[in-house]
């Protein structure tokens, strides 16, 4: 296996020399990646080469090895510490001890003794990586993980996407059990738009899903997960004349949700199946059977077998899965991958033979979705920024290819704006966070973890963002900006060093200047003799 990695750390750099020189590391199963002169730079680089071992002297200049190891242990708590000093107070024993130090070692550092320290802690590395892969550990994982493994299945199974031969592995794996020969699915919506005064309406809707759960879920048997905003339930039927009592209790449920916790809840129901593999069929129709919400009312339970004539049932149906397929593409496909999505839509959609009155319903579907697409992702577009009854006309005139040009234009502008979209808020949030820094350099508590709590956003976002339009990470950006500010200061101003240091945000003078030096080659006073010199 790959060698650990190790970090010295000692403001006396001989001794860093010598420890290097007396180890033999590789043969010990170790590789020393860097050393530091003080605890600032050393944690610098623990960031950067997140080293497995840091073995540290306790004085040191900006951050003794004390703070050093409080902020590794903080921020890296696997890494392991090993103190090396001259100093054997107490007080410092006392403290490793509770920084849970492997080793206190003091110097002169014996050959001998390092090699044993760290023959043992090679042995402590090995073993926790072992435990780590230990297959109870690696079991009481995978329970831990099956709500969501079981949650991704059902929405597979809805969506059609799993295989007949696949089924006794899944059901196997995710401990997952049907007991009943029949199956229904039922979508349960609650309108986000018509809740109580002062009620979060996610709040609301996480009410509804837990009275479902008390109510619904163990007298049907039922597998309940959420999907698309919705709650599902697949239910098992002792009898297929089961739905019609089924129906009955879910229009007592939204009675209820009413009543009780003031929830407008509609509930779909889907048509009943004797195979798993059907579930696909009436998640769809009992997803359908929610849309008719708009015709035959809300707070009720609609069963789609009982509303919807043969003669509708028959025609073929919107293929779903192609039309999310091609939204998919719109966010994250390239330009022919958008292209290939519209056309399978189409071919599934539009082309086989159809009765003109589904295909003027199919092209309303089509049209209604793309509008909600585009208002959900704040695009204004031409063709939905007019009049939609007119866009319908034109489009029902359409010939076929014709059709075709309009969807695969239509997708591929939506694409274009988002991409704009997202590159424009992308330059946006650098550069407020640099405004930011322009307005904000010289207050010391200004970190990565301030600006990222301005802007909202996490650190690991906020760094890859920041460094991909930069090229820089924000500390470096924010040090290069101060560094700069300081040095107009001590060519233009009398200001003492101290001051300037406190300025452009630093408490320790100490650190200014030496962080200062870094930067520019040469410390501050010298710097502005220097420009000064120059300018005479």
């Amino acid at each position: 296996m790959d060698k650990y990695k190790v970090l010295l750390v000692d403001d006396e750099e001989e001794v860093i020399h010598v420890i290097m020189k007396k180890i033999n590391w590789e043969g010990l199963g170790f590789s020393v990646v860097g050393y530091a002169n003080n605890g600032v730079k050393a944690f610098e680089m623990v960031e950067e080469l997140q080293p497995d071992v840091v073995m540290t002297d306790i004085k040191m200049p900006f951050m003794d090895g004390i703070e050093l190891s409080h902020r590794i242990k903080s921020e890296y708590p696997t890494t392991k510490l090993l103190f090396f000093t001259g100093f054997d107070e107490f007080e410092y024993a006392k403290e490793a001890v509770r920084l849970e130090v492997e080793e206190y070692i003091l110097k002169p550092v014996n050959s001998v003794e390092l090699t044993n320290v760290f023959t043992k802690l090679k042995i402590k590395l090995d073993q926790e990586i072992s435990e780590k892969r230990n297959v109870e550990i690696l079991q009481k994982y995978y329970i831990e993980s099956l709500p969501l493994l079981q949650t991704n299945f059902y929405s597979s199974l809805i969506e059609g996407k799993i295989r007949e031969e696949e089924i006794p592995e899944y059901l196997s794996n995710y401990q997952i059990s049907f007991q009943e020969p029949f199956f229904c699915c039922i979508v349960i919506h609650t309108s986000s738009s018509q809740v109580p005064d002062n009620i979060n309406p996610l709040l609301l809707s996480t009410s509804v899903n837990r009275q479902v759960n008390e109510r619904l879920t163990e007298k049907w048997k039922a597998k309940c997960f959420i999907y698309l905003g919705n709650t599902v339930l697949i239910t098992q039927l002792k009898a297929e004349s089961e739905v019609s009592e089924l129906t009955d209790e879910c229009d007592r449920f939204c009675k209820y949700a009413k009543n009780i916790i003031g929830a407008i809840v509609t509930i779909g129901i889907g048509q009943v199946c004797d195979n798993i593999l059907a579930l696909s069929q009436s998640y769809s129709s009992a997803r359908e059977a929610v849309s008719y919400r708009v015709i035959y009312g809300t707070s009720r339970a609609i069963n789609m077998k009982e509303i919807v004539s043969n003669k509708v049932e028959n025609y073929a149906r919107t293929n779903e899965r192609e039309l999310s397929d091609l939204f998919k593409m719109i966010h994250i496909g390239s330009e022919s991958d958008v292209s290939v999505a519209a056309n399978r839509y189409l071919t599934h959609t539009f082309f086989p033979n159809k009765s003109l009155q589904q295909y003027h319903i199919d092209m309303m579907e089509l049209i209604s979705t793309m509008y909600r697409f585009a208002m959900n992702n704040d695009i204004v577009t031409d063709d939905f920024s007019g009049d939609i009854r007119k866009l319908y006309s034109n489009l029902l005139d359409l010939e076929s290819s014709a059709l075709q040009k309009w969807l695969i234009d239509c997708s591929l502008s939506f694409r274009t704006k988002l991409i704009n979209a997202r590159s424009s808020s992308t330059k946006s949030f650098v550069s407020r966070a640099k405004e930011y820094v322009h307005q904000n350099y010289a207050d010391e508590e200004l970190s990565l973890d301030r600006i990222c709590e301005v802007l909202g956003v996490s650190n690991s976002y906020f760094s890859s963002i920041f460094k991909k339009e930069t090229g820089n990470s924000f500390i470096s950006y924010l040090t290069d900006y101060r560094m700069e500010q300081a040095s107009c200061q001590l060519v233009e101003t009398n200001e003492k060093s101290y001051i300037i240091a406190k300025n452009v945000g630093y408490t320790d003078p100490n650190y200014f200047s030496y962080v200062f030096k870094r930067r520019f080659g040469v410390s501050p006073s010298k710097y502005r003799r220097e420009h000064i010199e120059s300018e005479i």
